[in-house]
C-alpha cells in the first residue's frame, strides 16, 4: 500500500527500464478534471455499493427469519442458499454468462415460457441492463452469507425477550419490526458496511462477464486500474496508482461516515 502511495506521485516509465520521475499531484489533477472514464467507473462502483446492500440485507433477513421459524426442509434450504458463497468469482461468472445467454439462457427461456418473450434480451449487451444484471449476480452470491450471520444473531436473542413481546401483544411482523430488528441492529450495521466495501471493490466478476462493457456500462474502478496499468500499453504505473489512492480514500471516508451514521450510540442512564 505504501508503494502505491509512493507511485501515485511519480511517473514510472516501464519502456525505459522503470525510470521514475516525481510529478507531485499531476496524476490526481488529471484524474479528477479530465478523466471521463474514471468518473463513469466511479459512478458504477458507487451505484453497486449503494444498491446491492439495499437488496442483499432485506433478502438475507427474510431468509434468516424463515429458517429461524423452522420452515419445512429448513436444513436443505440453508445449504442451498449458502452454496453460492463457496464458489469463486470465475465460476459464478461463467454460470451466469450461461443464464444471461440470449438464445438458450435460463433467464430468457423463463420469460418465453411465461409468455413474456418480448422482454427477452441480451442482458449483458445493453448499458441499461448490464449493471443491474451483475448486481443481481452478487446478490445471489452473497445473500446466503448474510443469511447465515443473521441466523446466528437471531439464535443469540434471549428467548425471554420474544416471550415477553408475545405476552404484551406483539406477534408476527410487529414482533419482528419492534423487537427482532432493533436487537439485530449491530449485526445489520456491520453487514451493511462490509457489503458496501466489498461491492465498491468489484473486479473479478466484471472481468469474467463483461470486462467493463458495453460502453463502460459495467466498468468499475478496479477494472479501470488494471486496464490502465497492464492493458492499455501506457507503460506508466503512476497514473493507475493515483486512481487506486483516490478510490482507497473514497472508500475509507464513506465507510467511516456510514459507520458513524448507522451505529447508534446507546446512552447509559443511571
Amino acid at each position: 500500500m505504501l508503494v502505491t502511495f509512493y507511485n501515485s506521485v511519480h511517473t514510472l516509465r516501464m519502456d525505459l527500464g522503470m525510470v521514475t520521475e516525481y510529478v507531485g499531484l499531476q496524476h490526481f489533477r488529471e484524474i479528477l478534471t479530465s478523466d471521463d472514464v474514471f468518473w463513469k467507473a466511479a459512478r458504477n462502483s458507487l451505484v453497486w455499493g449503494v444498491v446491492a446492500p439495499l437488496v442483499d440485507l432485506p433478502l438475507a433477513l427474510t431468509l434468516a427469519l424463515l429458517l429461524h421459524a423452522r420452515v419445512p426442509l429448513a436444513r436443505v434450504f440453508r445449504t442451498v442458499w449458502f452454496t453460492p458463497v463457496l464458489m469463486s468469482y470465475p465460476v459464478v461468472g461463467v454460470i451466469w454468462l450461461w443464464v444471461y445467454n440470449y438464445d438458450w439462457g435460463l433467464a430468457n427461456l423463463a420469460l418465453r415460457a411465461l409468455g413474456l418473450g418480448d422482454y427477452a434480451q441480451a442482458w449483458l449487451a445493453s448499458p441499461a441492463t448490464a449493471l443491474p444484471a451483475l448486481i443481481l449476480v452478487t446478490t445471489w452470491m452473497f445473500a446466503g452469507f448474510n443469511m447465515v450471520v443473521l441466523l446466528a444473531a437471531l439464535a443469540a436473542i434471549p428467548a425471554e425477550y420474544l416471550e415477553a413481546a408475545v405476552v404484551d401483544g406483539a406477534a408476527g411482523w410487529r414482533r419482528v419490526l419492534h423487537i427482532v430488528i432493533p436487537l439485530l441492529r449491530p449485526t445489520l450495521v456491520n453487514l451493511a458496511i462490509l457489503d458496501f466495501i466489498g461491492k465498491m471493490k468489484q473486479f473479478a466478476l466484471v472481468w469474467v462477464m463483461t470486462r467493463g462493457g458495453p460502453m463502460w456500462g459495467t466498468e468499475t474502478v478496479a477494472t479501470y486500474v488494471v486496464k490502465r496499468a497492464f492493458e492499455w500499453k501506457t507503460l506508466d504505473l503512476g497514473y493507475p496508482s493515483a486512481i487506486a489512492v483516490i478510490w482507497f480514500s473514497i472508500i475509507f471516508g464513506l465507510s467511516v461516515g456510514l459507520m458513524r451514521t448507522l451505529q447508534r450510540r446507546e446512552v447509559l442512564e443511571f
